[in-house]
């Protein structure tokens, strides 16, 4: 877990993938953290991102690193919004308290679960790990 925490932090525009209905969606994240050992994620309850995942909650997550070194990332959003989690999320990045606060009810946080990390180049090398 580790080595992906780190790949998405240096790499800190990643794209997340989720569905609505029968078709796919993508849009641009930067907050990753760990926390009692799962890597998780935000966003708030009013986006389409947090609707689609609480109807489907699969996701892809893919980025690259300059040196042509990709991740895919991929499992179940598991909802994890308590005061505990936000708090972690705003100490992790500050910069969300211009948007957040641990008292708020729109800040969401959920942790991947059955996830599966590949890392892959485009040279072809690959290798995969559950998480």
């Amino acid at each position: 877990m580790e080595e992906v925490l780190n790949f998405l932090t240096e790499n800190s525009t990643f794209y997340i993938a989720t569905v609505e209905g029968d078709k796919p969606k993508v849009r641009p994240f930067g907050f990753v953290m760990e926390h009692e050992g799962k890597l998780y994620f935000c966003t708030n309850n009013k986006k389409d991102v947090y609707k689609q995942l609480k109807a489907n909650p699969f996701f892809e997550i893919c980025t690259t690193a300059p040196d042509r070194r990709w991740i895919r990332l991929s499992g179940k959003a598991v909802f994890d919004t308590t005061p505990v989690t936000k708090a972690k999320a705003l100490e992790t990045r500050p910069s969300l308290a211009k948007m957040y606060s641990v008292e708020d009810s729109i800040f969401e946080l959920f942790y991947i679960e059955e996830g599966v990390a590949t890392f892959c180049s485009m040279e072809g090398e690959s290798k995969t790990f559950k998480l």
